[in-house]
C-alpha cells in the first residue's frame, strides 16, 4: 500500500468483508459513525485489522480525530509513506 488508491482499495475490501458496510456506500467523504453505522468497537477493530495489515501501530489518540474514510486514508498514508 504506497498510494491513497491502494489504501482507499484495501480499507474498502476491510469494511466490506468484516463490517459488512455496503461497497457503494464507501466513498472518501463517507462519515464512518453516521453514514457507515461504526461504532467505537468496530474503530478499534478497524485499527487492529489496520496494523496487522500495515504492520505499523496506530495510535489511538491519532485515530480518534478520524471521522472520515478520506481521514483513514490520510493516517495510513502518513504511516507507510
Amino acid at each position: 500500500m504506497k498510494n491513497q488508491d491502494e489504501i482507499l482499495a484495501v480499507l474498502t475490501t476491510i469494511l466490506v468483508d468484516d463490517f459488512e458496510v455496503e461497497a457503494d456506500d464507501i466513498h472518501l467523504k463517507a462519515n464512518l459513525y453516521s453514514e457507515l453505522d461504526l461504532d467505537s468497537i468496530d474503530a478499534v477493530d478497524l485499527v487492529v485489522k489496520l496494523r496487522e495489515i500495515t504492520g505499523k501501530k496506530i495510535e489511538p489518540e491519532v485515530f480518534k480525530q478520524v471521522r472520515t474514510i478520506e481521514d483513514v486514508v490520510v493516517e495510513i498514508e502518513k504511516l507507510v509513506g
